[in-house]
C-alpha cells in the first residue's frame, strides 16, 4: 500500500529542509532540558580514549573533502553500506570520493533507528550547520559545499576540535612509537592538551611468531637496545613505558577478548619466548599464559606510576576471514564475542590486588548480557584510597549508542555509584565524532529528568547539575591528573 503524499507526518519525514535534532532533541522533559542546557552542554570535553593521529592534530591537517574526513576509515559506515547491498568498489574501493560520498548519502535514509542516523546528522548540523537530511537527492550539493568549508583554517584538524570545546584528547600509541608529535605539539599549543596513552598489544601478540619477531624489532629501535630474551622485552617495555610518562602519558589500553589467569609460574615464559623468536607456534594455552604474565609485569609499572589501566574486553575480531584476507583487519568484519568474563577478570585483578599492585583501572564491556558483571566486578576492589579507583567504561563500540548507554549507566547506577563515573569518550579515528559527548550527555540528562519526573528524585537542579557536571568533567580530570 502506497502512502498518501498529503499525509502531513509523510511530508515531514521527507522534507530533506527539516531537522528533528533541535534543542529539545533526547530530551523528554523540562528538567532533563534544564540539566543538558545549564549543565552539560557549556563544559568542554576531555577525550581520554581515541585512535585520532597525532600526526594530523600537530600539523593542523587539512582535509580534500568529507569523504576522506568522514568515511575513510569509518567500518560503522562502511557496515551500513555493504548491508544495503552497495559493492566494495565505493566502500574501499577506487571509487572516487565523490562517488563514495553519494553512496553514503543514498545509504542515510536507511539507517532509520540505527545510530548512525543520529550521528551523521549531528555531526552535519555542528560542524557544518547543515541541518538538511542527508540523502541521495541532496548528497552531492552536501559534497560540494562541505568540500568548500574544509578548505578554511577552522575546518582544519585543530579548527574542528576547537569548535567542539575540546580541551585534552589521550591518543593510543605502540609503545615503540617516539612521540615526536606529541612532543613538538606540546611545546607549540598552549590551549590544547595533546597527550599519548600507552596500548602495548603488539607486545604479546604472540599468535604469528614472523610478526611477532618483526615487531621486536621495532620495538627494540626504539628503545635502542637489543631483545634476546623475555627479561630482554621487559626491560625494554618498563623503558618505553618511563618515556611515556616523561611525555605526560597518564594511562595504558589493551584490547583483549577476555582477561586470563593463570598461576605465575604455571608455563616458563622465558620459554615460551624463546620458543617464538625460533619461530614455534606457542598452543593456544601457553599464548594465553605468556599475555597473561606480559600483562602483570605492565600492570605493576601502570602502578608504580599511578597511571590508569583501561581494559577493552569481549571483542571477537575478524571473523570474516575472506574478507580479511582482502581488506585486512579492523575494516568492519568484528563483532560481540560471548567469552567467560568474571572469574578470569576476578582472578587477575585480586592477583594484582593482592599486593597492592593494582591501579586505577576501567574495564569496558562488549557484550550486554555481562553489564551486571563488570558493574559488580569494581565494586570488589575500590578500597576506599581513590574516588571511583574501580570503574565500569561507557559503553563501547557495537554498545555505544542510545540504548546501550541507557543500559550501561543503568546497571552502573543499580550496583554502583553513578555519580564517580568518568562518562563519555570517543575511541574514534574520526575529528567528526565529538558530537558523541553531546549525544551522551543528552542521553545522561534525560535519564536524570525521567527520574524527577516520575518522582523518583528530588527536583534539585544545583545537586543534579553538580553530579551532571562531575560526570561530564570533573571526575574524569581528576581520575586521570588532567
Amino acid at each position: 500500500m502506497r502512502l498518501k503524499t498529503n499525509n502531513p507526518m509523510y511530508n515531514r519525514l521527507r522534507n530533506p529542509s527539516t531537522s528533528f535534532i533541535n534543542d529539545g532533541f533526547l530530551l523528554q522533559n523540562d528538567f532533563a532540558r534544564t540539566l543538558y542546557h545549564n549543565f552539560a552542554k557549556p563544559i568542554s570535553i576531555i577525550d581520554y580514549h581515541n585512535h585520532l593521529s597525532p600526526i594530523e592534530i600537530c600539523e593542523n591537517h587539512r582535509y580534500a573533502n568529507c569523504t576522506e574526513l568522514w568515511l575513510k576509515g569509518d567500518h560503522y559506515k562502511w557496515r551500513a553500506m555493504r548491508t544495503l547491498g552497495i559493492d566494495e568498489h565505493f566502500i574501499t574501493g577506487s571509487a572516487t570520493d565523490r562517488e563514495k560520498f553519494t553512496k553514503w548519502g543514498q545509504t542515510v535514509p536507511y539507517t532509520v533507528r540505527n545510530p548512525l542516523y543520529h550521528w551523521t546528522h549531528l555531526e552535519l548540523q555542528r560542524y557544518f550547520d547543515i541541518s538538511q537530511l542527508l540523502d541521495t537527492n541532496n548528497a552531492e550539493h552536501i559534497y560540494n559545499v562541505t568540500q568548500e568549508q574544509l578548505q578554511q583554517p577552522s575546518f582544519y584538524t585543530q579548527g574542528l576540535l576547537k569548535t567542539m570545546n575540546v580541551k585534552v584528547i589521550a591518543t593510543t600509541d605502540d609503545p615503540a612509537d617516539d612521540l615526536k608529535y606529541h612532543i613538538r605539539f606540546q611545546k607549540e599549543n598552549d590551549t590544547l592538551r595533546l597527550l599519548p596513552s600507552f596500548r602495548p598489544d603488539k607486545a604479546y601478540a604472540v599468535e604469528n611468531p614472523k610478526e611477532y619477531r618483526h615487531y621486536l624489532t621495532v620495538l627494540a629501535d626504539s628503545a635502542k637496545q637489543e631483545i634476546h630474551t623475555y627479561d630482554d622485552l621487559i626491560l625494554v617495555l618498563r623503558q618505553r613505558i618511563a618515556f611515556f610518562n616523561e611525555v605526560g602519558c597518564k594511562s595504558a589500553d589493551h584490547g583483549l577478548a577476555r582477561l586470563h589467569h593463570f598461576k605465575l609460574g604455571d608455563y616458563d615464559a622465558k620459554t615460551l619466548f624463546k620458543n617464538v623468536l625460533n619461530g614455534k607456534l606457542l598452543t593456544p594455552e601457553e599464548t594465553a599464559y605468556f599475555k597473561f604474565e606480559t600483562l602483570i609485569h605492565l600492570c605493576k609499572c601502570y602502578h608504580e606510576l599511578g597511571w590508569v589501566q583501561q581494559f577493552h574486553l569481549g571483542a571477537l575480531r575478524n571473523t570474516n576471514k575472506r574478507m580479511l584476507s582482502k581488506l585486512g583487519a579492523d575494516t568492519g568484519f568484528d563483532s560481540i564475542g560471548d567469552f567467560q568474563q568474571a572469574m578470569p577478570l576476578a582472578n587477575f585483578l585480586n592477583l594484582l590486588d593482592s599486593t597492592d599492585q593494582l591501579t586505577k583501572t576501567v574495564i569496558y564491556n562488549l557484550n550486554p548480557s555481562d553489564n551486571e558483571v563488570f558493574a559488580s566486578m569494581i565494586g570488589n576492589f575500590n578500597d576506599g584510597n581513590i574516588k571511583g579507583k574501580m570503574q565500569f567504561g561507557s559503553a563501547w563500540w557495537f554498545l555505544d549508542q542510545k540504548d546501550g548507554m541507557e543500559k550501561q549507566l543503568n546497571s552502573l547506577s543499580n550496583l554502583g555509584l553513578l555519580s564517580c563515573f568518568i562518562g563519555m569518550l570517543t575511541d574514534s579515528r574520526s575529528f567528526l565524532s565529538f558530537p558523541r559527548h553531546e549525544y551522551f550527555r543528552r542521553i545522561l540528562c534525560n535519564l536524570l529528568g525521567k527520574d524527577v519526573e516520575t518522582g523518583q528524585l528530588p527536583a534539585d537542579e544545583e545537586w543534579l547539575g553538580k553530579i551532571v557536571t562531575d560526570i561530564c568533567y570533573n571526575n574524569v580530570k581528576d581520575y586521570f591528573g588532567f
